[in-house]
């Protein structure tokens, strides 16, 4: 007899904890919580999926309750609570959580706004068309193993044979013991090309399948910021993805009232609760954390998701917009950790390893597919080679049978007489006569011979890897073509990550800006050289009381700075302004940059880098001048910096770009003109917030109107003036018109009046002076009321845009305006409307290199002048 003494074992209480912790970890990650990498899933989603299947609950059949479907898996497969399964089932068949949802369902089955799902008694459900194609179809040709259920009584499935990388396609998200998963969704046409990609080069690195795949493709769609987080997440299995709803600013038109701004939300980030969303915005609110917001509703429909934030009239729509980023879930991140089961084992797997992973998996199951169809083809041929023995032996088959005593005795003298196995002999037993009529046995010969030939086509495909690996990509085509969804998620670059411009075309752009403050960027393509003295187009609609005010020409990869009347410059890449069509008004430019309500942008500055060798020179309304180097401007905040000091009433108007050997030539509106250099001498470098010198003396009535900048090769050539001479003696200057000179090569001073008249001038005829003098003569008007608009230093082959205050433009060459004296009144450049004048004119920047050079190929008459042309830039 054993005492309870006998039957205690002693055991180390530390190890019996490390081993029995250990077991229940791996159970909860193996049954549990990570998904297979091969199939994408966990066994809960697996059971389910497969209950359905056997529940026959097809695309094609009607729907069933889903507590049926619960219930099949809680008493076959599944002994858990029916709230898990009911709530993974529901979660499959929601759209905003899956990018391809595996089930359909029918009822209420939750919402964005994280509304519950109704009661499973109610909901009903079958699979989805993608679940019966690629993951469930051949499931019964022995494809994958199955194991025993919890109780031994059923057989389930120990992986699914999927055809697709389902684990990227909708992700997984899981915490077990000790580790956690959290893999985000993609789209299924870039997977299945990176996948066929791979198949054909199984050499592609992960950076080659990056370029396939370009990230993760949300099902509530939105943006991802940058890419620095996704190739963290494909190169080394964990990084952090920044995602951003899609926000817009809109002007809402309100009957009776002023128009009001407000941003509008229709995409969220994954797995961002809308609901909670609002309720946090309007805490924010109501903390005064965000300011300028008045009003907040959702106006979500059918149609769509609409987040309304009204704002305040006095409220700088991008920066409530940038609050709202930065405070609430409208900016989220998504840890990704591509953490998976990988032959029972927890693998942290980069993109490659996942599809890798992937068609070794697809490659067994078509194997033992292949063999599953071979093993069958070859046993139905088995019989019917012994229904082609009974056929060829009729007539003592059937003498053999009616003699025998019985079906065992006619079966053994069937094997014995004739050789035949069990099998084929128990065939011919229950052979039916219709089918030894002379149609059926030539219907057992045809059917022989087909399997003969399908055994070999079987037996090729087991033999030879690369007939697998062009089934895959067959069975892969035919599922995007049925299938695949465009992208929903954009990838975007934002302020603070470094911009790849080798993904941009560096086109030349218009930027054209209101007096009402609206801006838009338009291709210089759109506007094709015309003749002088011709009206031009239309750029923009421009309001009844609006006019043009700045007009700049640019490369889509410069850096324009915007200058206000208060002296502050603001920042932001070309590209980054919104692109429209010539008919289009433009975007309000307060929804770009926070600039104030009484603020005004005047003047406006490309750059392409920002080196330390060129200064910006300003110049305001009074007069004062001054130049700063443009290296103190290459980190602008986003609410603007201080770029000069402001007198009582004065305002910064001018700024252009300039280089230390450069001279400076100012316009005034009664045409005179002063020419100066750039040097330390007469202008010595000043720190940002510095005031500057006097530039000019006036005439009563008189004002600046424009500056420009000549080289410093034009500069060298002209002597300087010494003293400035007396106003009277310039007021008499009279000049012979100049005759066209083929030895002036340029370049010339170019002066354009509102009235639209025009003329180049010799730069020799502007003599260099000291600052502050009062200039000679530029321009005679043809009427009293004509004033001059702009004043620009050009050269030969240059062309120019003319910009008018309705918003016409006209592009031309230069060459076309005659060279004149600078007495004389110029020639007619633009047609204008009665009640139009000239607003601003600036200068087509040139073409990028590669560019010019296509151009000239284009022109090229003959193959062998393309050919030389080509070969002359190689050279160079």
């Amino acid at each position: 007899m054993t005492t309870p003494q006998d039957r205690i074992i002693p055991t180390d209480l530390s190890n019996e904890m490390s081993r029995s912790y250990l077991e229940y970890a791996m159970s909860v990650i193996v049954g549990r919580a990570l998904p297979d990498a091969r199939d994408g899933l966990k066994p809960v989603h697996r059971r389910i999926l497969y209950a359905m299947y056997e529940l026959g609950l097809t695309p094609e059949r009607p729907f069933r309750k889903c507590a049926r479907v619960v219930g099949e898996v809680l008493g076959k497969y599944h002994p858990h609570g029916d709230t898990a399964v009911y709530d993974a089932l529901v979660r499959m068949a929601q759209d905003f959580s899956m990018r391809d949802p595996l089930i359909a369902g029918h009822g209420n089955f939750g919402s964005v706004d994280n509304d519950p799902p109704a009661a499973m008694r109610y909901t009903e459900c079958r699979l989805q068309t993608l679940s019966t194609n690629a993951l469930l179809r051949d499931i019964e040709a022995e494809t994958v193993d199955f194991a025993d259920n919890f109780d031994g009584s059923q057989q389930e499935p120990v992986v699914l044979p999927a055809r697709i990388p389902q684990i990227l396609v909708n992700g997984s998200s899981g915490i077990a013991v000790g580790m956690a998963t959290n893999i985000p969704p993609h789209n299924l046409a870039e997977l299945i090309d990176a996948t066929i990609a791979l198949i054909h080069n199984p050499e592609l690195t992960n950076q080659d399948l990056i370029k396939l795949i370009p990230g993760p493709d949300f099902p509530t769609g939105g943006q991802i910021l940058g890419r620095s987080g996704i190739e963290d997440a494909y190169n080394t299995g964990r990084g952090s993805i920044t995602m951003r709803g899609v926000a817009t600013i809109e002007t809402l038109e309100q009957r009776g009232r002023p128009d009001r701004d407000a941003i509008i939300i229709t995409e969220l980030p994954y797995q961002t609760n809308k609901a909670a969303l609002i309720e946090r915005i309007a805490e924010l609110v109501n903390d005064k954390r965000i300011e300028g917001i008045s009003d907040l509703r959702d106006e979500s429909d059918r149609d769509g998701m609409r987040v309304v934030i009204e704002l305040k009239r006095d409220a700088y729509p991008r920066v409530v917009l940038n609050n709202i980023y930065k405070q609430t879930p409208v900016q989220a991140n998504f840890g990704a950790n591509m953490l998976a089961l990988v032959n029972g084992e927890p693998q942290l797997l980069i993109l490659k390893k996942f599809l890798t992973v992937f068609l070794d998996f697809r490659v067994e199951t078509i194997t033992r597919r292949t063999q599953y169809e071979l093993r069958k083809a070859e046993e139905r041929d088995h019989l019917l080679q012994g229904l082609l023995i009974a056929l060829e032996n009729l007539d003592a088959v059937i003498v053999l049978i009616r003699g025998a005593a019985d079906s065992t005795t006619a079966k053994e003298e069937l094997i014995e007489e004739f050789g035949l196995s069990l099998v084929q002999a128990d065939a011919i037993l229950q052979m039916q006569l219709r089918r030894l009529t002379a149609l059926e046995a030539e219907k057992i010969h045809a059917e022989h011979e087909e399997l003969q030939a399908k055994i070999t086509d079987l037996q090729d495909i087991l033999a030879r890897r690369e007939r697998i690996e062009a089934i895959i990509v067959e069975e892969l085509t035919l599922i995007r073509s049925i299938h695949a969804t465009p992208r929903r998620t954009q990838i975007v670059h934002y302020d603070g990550e470094i911009v790849d411009t080798d993904l941009i075309a560096n086109e030349q752009a218009i930027i054209l800006l209101t007096e009402q403050g609206y801006i838009k960027r338009m291709p210089v393509s759109t506007f094709a050289a015309q003749q002088r003295a011709t009206r031009g187009k239309a750029a923009a609609k421009i309001k009844e009381d609006d006019v043009v005010e700045h007009f700049l020409t640019c490369c889509d990869h410069d850096h324009v700075l915007f200058f206000s009347d208060r002296g502050v410059v603001y920042a932001v890449s070309a590209y980054h302004i919104q692109a429209a069509s010539r008919t289009a008004r433009g975007m309000p430019i307060v929804q770009m940059l926070p600039i104030p309500k009484d603020e005004k942008i005047t003047s406006i500055v490309a750059v392409s880098e920002f080196s330390e060798d060129v200064f910006l020179v300003m110049l305001t309304r009074k007069g004062y001048i001054k130049k700063t180097a443009l290296s103190a401007f290459s980190n602008i905040r986003t609410n603007g910096l201080i770029a000069i000091s402001l007198g009582e009433g004065d305002q910064l108007r001018w700024v252009r770009l300039a280089k230390e050997e450069d001279s400076i030539i100012l316009g005034s509106r009664l045409g005179m003109a002063i020419h100066f250099c750039a040097n330390s001498q007469q202008l010595r470098p000043l720190g940002r917030a510095t005031r500057g010198v006097k530039s000019m003396k006036f005439k009563s009535g008189d004002e600046l109107i424009s500056m420009d900048i000549l080289p410093s090769q034009v500069t060298a050539s002209i002597a300087d003036a010494g003293e400035d001479e007396d106003e009277e003696i310039l007021e008499n200057e009279t000049e012979e018109l100049i005759e066209e000179d083929t030895t002036d090569q340029g370049p010339w001073i170019l002066a354009i009046t509102n009235g639209g008249y025009g003329k180049r001038v010799p730069i020799s005829k502007f003599r260099l002076q000291r600052r502050a003098g009062m200039g000679v003569r530029a321009i005679k008007f043809k009427s009293p009321k004509d004033r001059l608009a702009s004043l620009h230093v050009v050269n030969p082959g240059d062309e120019l845009m003319i910009a008018s205050n309705r918003g016409i433009i006209i592009r031309q060459v230069v060459d076309a305006i005659s060279l004149q004296s600078r007495s004389a009144t110029g020639v007619r450049v633009q047609r204008l409307d009665e009640d139009d004048a000239i607003a601003a004119v600036a200068l087509v920047p040139p073409a990028a290199e590669g560019e010019t050079l296509e151009a000239e190929i284009a022109e090229a008459e003959t193959a062998e002048e393309a050919l030389e042309v080509t070969a002359t830039a190689e050279e160079e």
